[in-house]
């Protein structure tokens, strides 16, 4: 029988393109969610924020020419890698060089870092997604995705509260009204929060399709506001270096080999694996699913898993040869797609350009940097969240028996070690001397155990 509400179903598959003005909104909302990680990245590690947001775009062009615009994914700079660039940008042998050098040296380790996930997406291609899934099953990449939201729920709650208006942890007010500023903060993020919610229940038609930017325009005028009223400034300034003229063009460096770089970045690749793994199942899932409900075929973009990978490989060649950090596919913009259900390629195009022009014009810079961190957390708590409910909708997609002893070993020891991983030690488990990210460490157990689980196991069957 013919469905004949098909074409009053609101979405966009990745093959379709909205009018101009509508993909330069929905892109323009892409900027704003990829933005905050992705100088947050550049500001911890000392990379180039015009170069890094530069990067990103770039990046995310490359992965669309590659994957052949098969697959709807916004590269960014990774949480994963910042403790080993960091590490080795303050590293004893860079002491002394040029910020410029020291760039130079770290961009030679995320290169080669990219063909470690090239290498691993031709393994895909080679050996088949069913065989992938016997290492990365739903009871791994569900958990991972959930972990990947949590542990990022402390980020988002500190920017809800956040009163610090630049780099430097300068404060918006005097010690004696702390406690006013907080509320304020409290009051714009909640605002935030809830007007982005509502949006994106209730809007209908195009308006519901933007609740990242109407959302968050809210928060602008309530910490406008705030500001008028109470005299409280939540609004952000970038350090001086990064203020100078109106357009200037990114800073890019030349990489500088070094085996030492490529020591401490190389294998953080491997542990990025199975969180854009994660990320692609995640994705598969919210697309079908659209899909069906505008009675069109499937895209079934995780049987595309292997040109994924090689994608992101090519993105980190891609990012470290401007200067820009290592990255992957990002979480926020798998978030923003399944909010808006907007998965639209063009729109991304549109997303990845809008931020390459960005990064060549100051005042643009400053003008969404300044967004109040509270505005940011609000949103945020959305996000992070969005993503850690994608990890359930993974384990319910694919059937997961959330009853059966190994299912329920693996799940339950890749979320404590990843979420207490960030909360007991930051982020990075000291073990036996070296120092693991945590979603990184919870993966590798969780497919490992997995693994060990796998010979003998009992199968749940009902009793006689």
């Amino acid at each position: 029988m013919e469905n004949t509400t098909n074409k009053d179903v609101i979405g966009y598959l990745p093959n379709e393109r909205p009018a101009l003005w509508r993909l330069m909104l929905y892109a323009l909302q892409h900027v704003i969610v990829m933005f905050p990680a992705t100088v947050a990245v550049a500001l911890i590690t000392n990379f180039h924020i015009s170069t890094t947001i530069f990067a990103s775009g770039f990046a995310t062009l490359c992965f669309i020419l590659v994957t052949k615009g098969q697959i709807p994914l916004y590269y960014g700079s990774s949480f994963s890698y910042v403790a080993a660039i960091a590490g080795l940008m303050g590293s004893d042998a860079l002491a002394g060089l040029p910020l410029n050098d020291q760039i130079a040296h770290a961009q030679f380790g995320i290169i080669l870092s990219g063909f470690v996930s090239i290498a691993a997406g031709i393994i895909v291609d080679k050996f088949g997604r069913d065989k992938i899934e016997q290492i990365l099953p739903a009871t791994i990449t569900g958990p991972i995705a959930m972990i990947i939201g949590l542990t990022l729920a402390s980020n988002a709650l500190l920017d809800a509260t956040s009163i610090v208006i630049d780099s430097a942890g300068t404060l918006a007010v005097a010690e004696s009204q702390i406690q006013l500023a907080q509320n304020m903060a409290w009051t714009v993020s909640l605002v935030t929060l809830l007007s982005t919610i509502l949006f994106s229940v209730y809007l209908k038609g195009m308006w519901g399709q933007l609740p990242l930017i109407l959302g968050p325009a809210v928060g602008i005028v309530t910490a406008f506001l705030v500001q008028a009223v109470s005299g409280v400034n939540l609004f952000k300034s970038l350090p001086e270096v990064a203020n100078q003229g109106i357009f200037a063009l990114p800073i890019f460096t030349m990489p500088i080999p070094n085996w030492m770089a490529v020591a401490a970045i190389m294998p953080i690749a491997l542990a990025t694996i199975p969180e854009s793994t994660a990320h692609v199942y995640q994705l598969d899932i919210y697309v079908n699913d659209l899909a069906d409900k505008k009675g069109r075929p499937h895209f079934n973009i995780a049987d595309k898993l292997g040109l994924n990978l090689i994608g992101d490989g090519i993105g980190d060649i891609v990012s470290g040869f401007v200067g820009g950090p290592a990255g992957t596919n990002y979480g926020e913009n798998i978030s923003a797609m399944a909010i808006t259900r907007v998965y639209s390629v063009p729109v991304l195009i549109a997303a990845a350009v809008i931020a390459m022009v960005i990064a060549c014009f100051t005042p643009l810079v400053n003008a969404i940097y300044s967004i109040p961190n509270a505005v940011i957390g609000g949103l945020e708590i959305y996000l992070f969240g969005a993503i850690a409910a994608q990890g359930i909708a993974i384990m319910l997609d694919k059937k997961v028996d959330l009853f059966d002893s190994k299912n329920i070993a693996v799940i339950a020891t890749i979320m404590i070690i990843g979420v207490g991983g960030q909360y007991a030690f930051g982020g990075n488990i000291p073990f036996f001397g070296i120092e693991i990210p945590s979603v990184a460490g919870a993966s590798i157990f969780g497919i490992i155990l997995n693994f060990i689980l796998s010979f003998g196991s009992k199968n749940n069957v009902a009793a006689e």
